[in-house]
């Protein structure tokens, strides 16, 4: 199970996204946040842009549905393109049931856990997602900093993942960067969602690069 690397386009310049899209060709996945204003305090520029987004990215959308009645619309964005569609635990009222819609959809099904969710109450029912996305800082607004304390749910996680044979992902997005890509790669992550590291950086396609040889040498899945 190779590393993955997610830029964030939260963290792009939306005034030349199609430019900013481009510079990260390189990456495995393009991470498109969606946010409402009612589960998150922020609100993202909403359903026709991402629209655009998937249509115009040269590398596969996943988009993170940071809002209320993620099951009605978690499956508009199935249909819009993306090939992977993560939505809150918190917020879903029926995960598994909308994990098999979504999978029944042909796109990868993740559950997203804030930081202070525990993973134990999923444990039994981790087979029924693609990914399981751990929150390593509080959702909503980019530029925070890294939670250095999510790492032993990580560890969990990971563990709860191979007891049970699975091949579930584990994705870590919120202020993951050069300084600490490694510690989650070495707790059990194999995707990172990375967004002011990648944008900010002089060169993003070399800031990619850079980020996945980091991530490779500390992988846990060999």
């Amino acid at each position: 199970m190779k590393p993955l690397i997610s830029p964030s386009l939260l963290a792009a310049d939306f005034t030349k996204l199609g430019i900013e899209l481009e510079s990260i060709r390189n990456a495995d996945w393009a991470h498109m946040d969606v946010m409402d204003n009612h589960f998150v305090p922020n609100l993202a520029i909403g359903e026709p842009a991402d629209r655009a987004i998937v249509e115009a990215s040269p590398i596969p959308v996943d988009a993170h549905l940071m809002i209320e009645d993620p099951d009605r619309w978690a499956p508009k964005y199935a249909e819009m393109g993306c090939k992977s569609v993560t939505f809150h635990a918190e917020a879903a009222q029926a995960p598994i049931r909308l994990a098999r819609e979504l999978r029944g959809m042909g796109v990868r099904a993740g559950l997203a856990l804030r930081p202070a969710t525990d993973i134990e109450a999923y444990v039994d029912i981790l087979g029924e997602f693609d990914m399981l996305l751990v929150m390593t800082v509080e959702p909503g607004f980019g530029g925070q900093s890294f939670l250095e304390s999510m790492l032993p749910k990580i560890r969990r996680t990971r563990a709860a993942i191979e007891k049970a044979g699975l091949e579930t992902w584990i994705q870590v997005d919120g202020g993951v960067g050069r300084a600490n890509i490694t510690l989650a790669a070495e707790a059990g992550a194999n995707n990172f969602v990375a967004g002011s590291s990648v944008f900010n950086a002089e060169d993003a396609y070399a800031e990619v690069e850079a980020l996945r040889k980091l991530a490779e040498a500390h992988t846990h899945c060999r």
